[in-house]
């Protein structure tokens, strides 16, 4: 069994078809539309191999129980959902399993119980909060289950190569369903990057797309350091006891990998402020060292469900920009405004607007409630100070401190949670971080945990469709493509070709003996951003025709090398 849970604001749902030839049957009410707030959504595929687990439905409820305590639900909707599987049971013994399962919770009487209907394509509309439990994909009962493939083969048995290369190339981006700027789709018109069926969720970086990784990383390695952050680096994989500390074992333990080495468990990281604090810890701290700002690039993974896996917006292996800042209480409200001046001056560069929201303490957290009580005031006190509208999200904190998110708005009115600043107490008393005060006494550390880009891979993957792929100058992977008239050209398109290679800027040539239209096309598919043409006519003048945002002009030689000059260097 597979389950995606959502805690949402609400979630409304209606049948509109028979998706089975003999569904359940409905009576007036449930044909009708169905609306629950303030649901824990839980949308379910019961597999084939369920039907010989007789314990499914027991473990399958103990889950929702979980879930439902961490984040305090008490209504909850069993949805039957069958994309999240390709191996799904009898359709009787799906609905029988939902059936039962409902009827056992609603025995508990701590939960308002809603199934919704089973065969049926449904309309629905829901609303998730967001938060950082929001959304958990969870695998029941399968550990037993192993398909053909993933069998282990013994020394004696032959290894098919031909077999399993099939079997890993066997997955194709279906394209038929998704709009033109798609990321997906842009990914490949550009040759940036590709998934694969051997690394679920992992993105394989093509040289075009770890470009603009590459670049946005040094963007953001200059801005860190003009900003006093020294930049760390902490290892993948660490001791259980390290997440058993921080309180993430608890909150994420079913979303993490784990493995085992000499008899003890470690776990892959999926964040990396536990590997900041023992930076931190790694030698006695005074308060001259403070602020003491670390970044870190740190490459996270998560354990999804296949279903849920959307390009770059969603994956398993995916880098955060983080940094982790140790201050004083005095240095804390400057802190928080400059990093809110550094992300708005990120925010600002790729055109995104944004909103500003305070979440405040979830039902499910660590630390005194005083602290939470003074951590909450101290971000109300820097929004109001700043001036700065914001919106209240009662309960949406992290689990060891309030948060101010940043909400960006693209080019198509969607809105991301990209960026975020968590104010911590809790930690640095767990981790017992201490430095000496101007009294030579003993002090705690204050804590604040942030992003900017959030997600490297998700914040490209916004940026693209955004920008419809047509990147600002300095992001490009290929920043110019020269085009011959004629063979008789091809000299003078070499020529430029090194003039603007020695000026740092990535070119490539077309000098295909093929008509210029179609060379024109093809290199506006892939998004270059200047497109120069050379005949005989501009090699007389000493001019290009150049192609910009579908435009042609024609410019002399020096006159376009310092316009393009200034626009990367000062990345316009």
């Amino acid at each position: 069994m597979k389950i995606l849970s959502l805690h949402c604001d609400y979630i409304k749902f209606k049948p509109v078809k028979k998706a089975i030839k003999e569904p359940e049957e409905l009576d007036k009410k449930r044909e009708q539309l169905t609306e629950v707030k303030e649901p824990l959504v839980i949308l379910t595929a019961v597999e084939k191999q369920d039907e010989a687990n007789p314990s499914i439905i027991k473990d399958y409820i103990e889950n929702i129980i979980s879930i439902a305590s961490q984040v305090n639900a008490k209504n909850i909707v069993l949805y039957p959902y069958a994309h999240l599987s390709p191996s799904l049971s009898n359709p009787q013994f799906a609905l029988k399993t939902l059936e039962n399962a409902e009827i056992e919770l609603s025995k508990l009487k701590k939960y308002n119980v809603t199934r919704a209907p089973f065969g049926y394509y449904k309309e629905f509309e829901l609303k998730c909060k967001g938060h950082p439990l929001s959304e958990l994909s969870r695998s029941i009962g399968n550990e037993q289950a192993a398909s053909a493939s993933g069998k282990i083969l013994s020394k004696e048995e032959p290894i098919d190569y031909k077999q399993l290369l099939r079997e890993i190339s066997k997955s194709k981006l279906d394209t038929t369903k998704l709009k033109d700027n798609d990321h997906r789709i842009l990914g490949k018109q550009m040759d940036l990057f590709s998934f694969s069926e051997v690394a679920p969720g992992m993105v394989f970086w093509h040289n075009n797309g770890l470009i603009i990784k590459n670049e946005l990383i040094d963007f953001w390695r200059e801005e860190h350091r003009k900003a006093g952050y020294q930049e760390i680096s902490t290892p993948q994989i660490l001791d259980k006891k390290l997440w058993l500390i921080s309180g993430h074992w608890e909150k994420y333990k079913d979303n993490i990998f784990l493995s085992e080495y000499e008899k003890r468990i470690f776990a892959v990281k999926p964040m990396n402020c536990p590997g900041g604090m023992l930076v931190y810890k790694s030698k006695p701290k005074s308060y001259k060292d403070l602020p003491l700002k670390a970044a870190e690039l740190g490459i996270v993974h998560r354990q999804e469900l296949s279903g849920v896996l959307a390009g770059l917006f969603r994956v398993i292996q995916f880098t955060q920009d983080d940094a982790h800042i140790f201050c004083t209480e005095k240095q804390l409200e400057q802190e928080i405004m400059n990093i809110m001046e550094l992300t708005d001056k990120f925010y600002k560069l790729f055109g995104f607007e944004y909103n500003i929201e305070l979440s405040t303490r979830p039902e499910k957290r660590i630390g005194d409630e005083k602290l939470w009580d003074k951590a909450e005031s101290i971000l109300e006190s820097v929004l109001k100070k700043k001036k700065i509208k914001y919106k209240l999200n009662k309960g949406d904190g992290a689990f060891y401190g309030p948060k101010i998110d940043f909400h960006i708005k693209d080019s198509l009115n969607r809105t991301w949670q990209c960026a975020t600043i968590q104010l911590d107490f809790a930690m640095p008393e767990r981790f017992d971080l201490t430095y000496m005060d101007e009294n030579n006494k003993e002090q705690r550390p204050i804590m604040l945990h942030r992003v900017i880009y959030g997600s490297l891979e998700r914040f490209i993957g916004i940026l693209l469709e955004h920008t419809n792929g047509r990147l600002p100058l300095w992001l490009s992977p290929i920043q110019a493509r020269i085009i011959n008239f004629t063979d008789r050209n091809n000299k003078a398109c070499e020529k430029l070709k090194i003039e603007l290679e020695e000026k740092g800027f990535r070119v490539d040539m077309d000098l295909k003996s093929e008509p210029i239209n179609g060379k024109i096309k093809q290199a506006e598919i892939e998004k270059i951003p200047y497109i120069i043409t050379i005949g005989d006519r501009e090699e007389k003048s000493d001019t290009l025709a150049v192609r910009h945002k579908e435009k042609v002009t024609p410019i002399k030689r020096d006159e376009f090398l310092k316009r393009i000059l200034k626009e990367r260097d000062e990345r316009l």
